[in-house]
Parts: C-alpha cells; sequence; structure tokens
C-alpha cells in the first residue's frame, strides 16, 4: 500500500533513522547555549547592583571588577566552547549507523563536562585567587553579594583544589562520552 494515506509520516520517520532527528536540535541546543554564555556576566552585573556592591566600599568594587572581567572572559571561552561543538556533534553518527542517538548524547556530555571543567578548574581558580588577594575573609559577603553563596572560595587550599576538580570533570565526562561512543561504535559495526 503505497498511497499518501499511509505513507505521510515517512519523510520524519527517515529523518529519526537516519539521526538528523537528533543531531539537528541538540546542534540549536548548543547554539542556545553558547548565547546563555553571553548573558552571564550581564546577570552577574544585576545581581551586584540589586545587592547594592557598589556602595560596599573600596576593596568591594575593585575585586568586582576584577572578578566581572573574569567572569566575561570565562563566559566568551564557553561560548566557544559550545559554538566550535554545534558543528562537530553533525559528524558524531553517520547516516546508515543504526544507533544514531547514542554518540549524539555523548557528544553532549562530553562538550558538558568540557565547559562545566572549564568554568570550575579556571573560574575557581582566578575567582579564588582573587577573594583571596583583596578580600581575605569577607569574600563569603561577595560570594553572597553575586548570589553564589558560599562556593565563593577565597583560600589558597581553593585555588589549589579547584584546577583538580575542573580536571576531573572534564576527565570523566569525557570518559562516560568515549564509553557510550564506543559503545554505539561496536553495536554498528557489527551489524555490518
Amino acid at each position: 500500500m503505497e498511497n499518501k494515506f499511509f505513507t505521510f509520516l515517512n519523510p520524519v520517520l527517515e529523518l529519526i533513522d537516519n539521526g538528523s532527528f537528533f543531531r539537528k536540535p541538540f546542534r540549536w541546543l548548543y547554539m542556545v547555549l553558547a548565547a546563555l554564555n553571553l548573558l552571564v556576566p550581564i546577570a552577574i552585573l544585576v545581581a551586584a547592583v540589586d545587592n547594592r556592591l557598589f556602595s560596599a566600599g573600596g576593596k568591594f568594587v575593585v575585586a568586582f571588577i576584577i572578578i566581572f572581567l573574569i567572569i566575561c572572559g570565562l563566559s566568551w571561552f564557553g561560548f566557544q566552547i559550545w559554538w566550535n561543538r554545534r558543528e562537530k556533534v553533525n559528524i558524531s553518527s553517520q547516516n546508515g549507523d543504526e544507533f544514531v542517538a547514542i554518540p549524539v548524547f555523548s557528544h553532549f556530555l562530553q562538550t558538558c563536562g568540557e565547559w562545566l571543567g572549564m568554568y570550575v578548574g579556571v573560574g575557581g581558580f582566578s575567582l579564588s585567587l582573587i577573594a583571596a588577594i583583596f578580600l581575605g575573609s569577607d569574600s563569603q559577603m561577595m560570594g553572597h553579594a553575586l548570589g553564589m553563596g558560599s562556593l565563593f572560595g577565597g583560600s589558597i587550599l581553593s585555588c589549589l583544589l579547584f584546577p583538580i576538580y575542573g580536571f576531573l570533570i572534564v576527565v570523566v565526562a569525557r570518559v562516560l562520552a568515549e564509553l557510550y561512543r564506543a559503545l554505539a561504535s561496536i553495536a554498528n559495526n557489527t551489524r555490518k
């Protein structure tokens, strides 16, 4: 039965089967996440203004300006990670593969790990260092003013730990992503 009544969903089913159904929305998601990274500095600035950070005193204002510049840099790095990876998600699976969703999700998991690891490792180190130099024990107050709560560290220990945490996040995400990709690759190659 090859009439339109029974086959009008065939184009949609073909998109699902060849993987475009998964790759294209994830590509759009990567672009949205890239754009959201550029909005982070604006959100931080709004939080600082709402919490009257600029009337808190000289050392807080100077520390905030430096921290804000670091956050702008981190946001630009995050934008670049998502923007770069948006094209690579298209080649995560090939036409003709039977297992197409696992490689796409695996790529997303890997990119999330790279992004989060960069924020935790580079951002945590930089922000902790600035907080330790300029604010000392008052760094917790800055964390609350920026909406970060007690996550804002200001000690030498946090300067050492954040890069390790960031590295571990990238490694764990990459290992999990590679395990999923290997599983899909084995399954796709076994079928051939």
